[in-house]
């Protein structure tokens, strides 16, 4: 869970983030990443430095800087509070999380401005008047600035800090609680799950054509991978073993030409292949593979009894495809 908190001076930002931390929340403050950045020019940190600074930042490294900054300190499996943001951008990279929401504290005015003469922080409005100006250069139209005003708005909630800080302890810890089961990433569903892992069997490839990866699944469960290139024992492609594959990258044919023999087995092949090895039966089973087969391996994927087929991209060659359907093997092309 990650809670963004925002809200005007003296709203009560920081107290939120004090009772969320308190409740094992690790506090992420993206005016500490302008901080450290004034830090390193060897300036002094003013509010005032900290608005400039952020604001060159986001002109130069793009408006959402800081809550790049901020999503690559996230510890996985923790909850996380971010504070100061201060640009929509910021929120709305954020919001692509399903494990974000964003809250707006609020107060009167009277009431901030009584908690900022309270604290009485040197760079803080003593009156209302100053307050009122400063948070207007928070309010700029300029897409690289501070927009506090907009950010506010793209608030899913709005907590009203207006009483005691105990009153305050009660609505952020309802929050929690009402959100602890909402706020958070949503997991792939079982074809996405396993071709993802296709994916990542690709990349074990040795074959000088595109990476090619496969897995043959059971009841959930992966029985058997596979992915293209030559033989158990055999001089991988990419070191020169498939005399066809290195001719067609020296220009001698077009891909998709055999006019010699291609030493390369396909990723659907060598998944299947090492299923019988290991003994275990590819009946009923299903192959998720990262292309659409082509003839020769729809004709093994018929005979060895997979009933289904879920590929990622569409071959160049058709053949497969109608084999498949003609013996009844059932296709899906995942998107």
């Amino acid at each position: 869970m990650i809670i963004g908190v925002t809200g005007l001076n003296g709203s009560g930002k920081d107290a939120v983030a004090a009772i969320l931390k308190a409740m094992n929340f690790y506090h992420v403050s993206l005016s500490d990443f302008l901080r450290e950045e004034l830090q390193q020019r060897k300036q002094e940190i003013t509010r005032d430095a900290l608005i400039k600074v952020g604001n060159e930042l986001r002109e130069k490294e793009g408006a959402d800087i800081l809550a790049r900054r901020a999503i690559a300190t996230i510890k996985d499996g923790e909850n996380h509070v971010f504070t100061s943001m201060r640009n929509p951008k910021e929120v709305s990279l954020l919001k692509q999380r399903k494990d974000f929401i964003l809250v707006n504290v609020v107060a009167p005015e009277k009431v901030r401005l009584e908690r900022l003469v309270k604290r009485n922080r040197e760079s803080d409005p003593k009156t209302l008047e100053t307050l009122r100006v400063k948070e207007k250069e928070e309010k700029s139209s300029d897409p690289n600035a501070q927009q506090l005003h907009t950010v506010a708005s793209m608030a899913k909630i709005t907590l009203v800090n207006d009483s005691t800080i105990e009153k305050l302890q009660q609505k952020v810890e309802k929050l929690v609680s009402d959100h602890l089961y909402k706020l958070h990433e949503e997991r792939p569903d079982w074809d996405h799950y396993f071709m993802n892992i296709a994916e990542q069997v690709k990349m074990r490839a040795t074959c000088l054509s595109a990476r090619k990866g496969a897995i043959i699944v059971r009841d959930k469960m992966i029985i058997s991978t596979g992915y293209n290139g030559t033989p158990k024992g055999i001089t991988h492609c990419v070191d020169g073993g498939c005399q066809r594959c290195t001719a067609r990258h020296l220009g001698k044919f077009k891909s998709g030409s055999y006019p010699e023999p291609c030493t390369c087995c396909h990723s659907e092949e060598n998944a299947i292949a090492q299923a019988a090895y290991n003994g275990v039966s590819t009946r009923d089973s299903i192959i998720y593979t990262t292309f659409t087969p082509c003839v020769n391996c729809a004709k093994i994927i018929i005979n060895a009894g997979i009933r289904e087929v879920v590929c990622k991209v569409v071959y160049p060659d058709d053949e497969g495809t109608k084999l498949l359907e003609k013996a009844g093997v059932k296709l899906r092309v995942l998107v």
